[in-house]
């Protein structure tokens, strides 16, 4: 059985209906498993959403889909 490694995103993105959902289910169709999430509000407008996963996928798919998302403004 292949070892996963933990993987962990810092995401920024516009606070709009529909955006977190749109996240997570990237996140889903690219393979990653969510170990941790934490999500905040600033302000009504944007969010941070923080969130531990596990992949057996390559991580700069998964980071390239997210990037090419329209309300995220920034991932580390």
């Amino acid at each position: 059985m292949n070892q996963k490694a933990t993987h962990q995103f810092t995401i920024t993105a516009n606070d709009r209906l529909g955006s977190l959902e749109r996240i997570l289910r990237v996140v889903r169709h690219r393979g990653g498993h969510i170990v941790q999430m934490q999500m905040q509000s600033i302000d009504n407008q944007l969010f941070t959403l923080t969130l531990t996963l596990t992949t057996e996928r390559t991580l700069s798919s998964l980071q390239n889909q997210i990037t090419k998302l329209e309300d995220v403004i920034s991932l580390e």
